[in-house]
């Protein structure tokens, strides 16, 4: 039903341009419907088990990426070959939670040491710095946080949890002289739009007044006028929210954040009842992901957390976060039915 209503509001967010999105994005669509039955065929255990070969061969396409990458926009996050291109970032977060999920549950819980804990905290950052090199803060900010559920979610004595969050937020004044300057606009601009109206704040105004003129009910389907006059950038990608909210107002953007809940809710179960720790905490990592991703987006859109460019699922326009987030429901999948085995 999400994917549904994401090509709807696709459709309208990009048919000034075209049929050329809604046409790309069933195709991913399609191929993410491939991978899905070729993991259920596959099995799980078998994924866990090339777990850290999938990781390694992951870095070494972020590696390629720095090397001989494809640049759009002033980032250098795609790879090229034969006229396809993706993007490397976004299938790392499926490989580090593979990667992660292994490692840990290869631990037992009685036996978690410091020299364990560095090796998951560096299983997790060292793409970090390759993705931080494109430069992409967004993906880059999402690994954090699956790092700490996933400990959480192995047992792991909180004063390791307490830790990191500590060591991240004594490395925080580091981390802002390492952002590009467009990078700090966008924080800066979080704190006060009206300081750039034309400039970085601009797609938080527009996106502000396109969610708030909704109304109750909205517009109405290619009606909403941020959306069709293109008032709104990024209206098909990383700001589609914000266009479901001008067409389909409060009542149909809360509907749309409910199937989302249901959908994290189902992932929380099928993570809770694995009897298999590596299972469960891939599980955990992926259900991880996808909320960051949900609650992050919509909160962007509305003004309430900063810019940094992360997709809402199975909504917003995408070849390599489309099918990277299929796979993840691929996975998840197969360790429900093994579950139910």
């Amino acid at each position: 039903m999400i994917m549904a209503a994401g090509l709807a509001v696709l459709y309208s967010a990009s048919h000034n341009f075209g049929s050329q999105f809604l046409v790309r994005q069933l195709l991913w669509i399609g191929l993410g419907t491939v991978f899905i039955s070729l993991i259920l065929f596959i099995n799980y255990y078998r994924i866990a088990g090339f777990s850290y070969y999938l990781y390694g061969f992951n870095i070494l396409l972020l590696i390629a990426v720095i090397l001989f990458g494809s640049v759009r926009m002033g980032a250098k996050r795609w790879l090229s070959f034969g006229g396809v291109s993706f993007q490397p970032s976004e299938f790392a977060k499926i490989t580090v939670i593979l990667a992660l999920a292994r490692y840990l549950g290869d631990i037992d819980r009685s036996d978690f040491r410091p020299g364990h804990f560095f090796a998951a905290a560096m299983i997790a950052f060292f793409p970090v710095l390759l993705i931080m090199k494109q430069p992409d803060l967004g993906t880059s900010l999402i690994f954090f946080p699956i790092l700490l559920v996933m400990l959480y979610w192995k047992g792991v004595d909180i004063r390791y949890i307490l830790s990191l969050i500590f060591m991240a937020l004594a490395a925080a004044p580091i981390g802002w002289h390492l952002l590009k300057d467009y990078q700090k606009s966008r924080l800066l601009v979080f704190i006060n739009p009206n300081m750039e109206p034309l400039g970085a704040g601009y797609t938080i105004i527009q996106s502000k007044i396109a969610i708030g003129s909704g109304g109750l009910f909205g517009k109405g389907w290619l009606a909403g006028t941020q959306n069709q006059l293109n008032f709104l950038p990024e209206r098909h990608t990383d700001f589609i929210f914000s266009v479901a909210g001008e067409e389909w107002g409060f009542m149909g953007s809360c509907i749309l954040v409910l199937l989302y809940l249901m959908f994290i809710k189902k992932v929380f179960r099928i993570a809770e009842s694995s009897s298999d720790g590596c299972a469960g905490l891939t599980a955990a990592g992926i259900m991880t992901m996808f909320l960051l991703h949900v609650v992050i987006n919509i909160a962007m859109t509305m003004g309430l957390m900063p810019v940094v460019g992360l997709p809402i699922p199975f909504i917003s326009y995408g070849g390599s976060w489309m099918v990277a987030s299929m796979i993840a429901v691929g996975i998840l999948l197969s360790i429900d039915s093994l579950n139910r085995a």
